[in-house]
């Protein structure tokens, strides 16, 4: 059974999620109400998962995930928030967040978000992470070198920037691999380049 450190301030919310995953193959192994304690329940709870609110007292869901890629610990991390913005959106996708669920959806979203992250994969909420990619883009938007492309191009080269791969980009836009690959070829013809490393070299000479 896989194990969950869950990590949640309101007290009904972590009740819910307990009573969620109680019928599932996820075992919570520990529950914290504050994100000080995160890190030190890791060494002895042994978690498989994390599971933890984007905004909570003493650290914050995304201060904890910067810290673990910043150690170098890259266990799937997912992030349970009410409403977050497009900046730590963004934040949260450039640091390795595996999975991102909004509350209110929890019900129907948490539990195949956690089988989609444990089979390698990535799950993000599809209005947060359209959103995301629009603020990424219109940071750039002075030198955007993906001006030519189409707001789903666009996306889908954002998802390929990252280093996602083809099946990966489907799953995250809803989309079958054969349409990806049809975008792709329609995205290097426009920014007439010739492969996915070019497009990337790309995305940094934008930076």
């Amino acid at each position: 059974m896989t194990k969950v450190l869950l990590a949640e301030d309101d007290p009904l919310t972590l009740s819910g999620i307990e009573l969620l995953l109680a019928n599932s193959n996820y075992k919570v192994a520990a529950a914290v109400t504050n994100g000080e304690e995160v890190l030190d329940e890791i060494a002895s709870a042994r978690p498989d998962v994390l599971i933890l609110d984007v905004d909570m007292p003493g650290r914050t869901g995304l201060d904890i995930l910067r810290t673990l890629r910043s150690r170098g610990d890259q266990r799937p991390v997912i992030l349970l928030t009410g409403r977050i913005n497009d900046q730590k959106a963004t934040e949260a996708m450039q640091l390795g967040v595996n999975g991102l669920v909004i509350k209110s959806a929890a019900p129907r979203d948490l539990v195949p978000c956690l089988d989609m992250v444990m089979q390698g994969r990535r799950w993000l909420d599809h209005e947060v992470l359209q959103r995301a990619m629009d603020y990424t883009l219109g940071d750039n938007a002075g030198g955007d070198p993906l001006k030519p492309l189409s707001p789903r191009e666009r996306a889908i080269a954002g998802l390929v920037q990252q280093g996602l791969r083809n099946k990966e980009v489907a799953s995250e836009l809803g989309l079958t691999e054969g349409t990806v690959k049809v975008h792709l070829h329609k995205i290097f013809d426009k920014l007439e380049i010739k492969s996915r490393a070019e497009l990337i070299l790309l995305a940094k000479a934008g930076d």
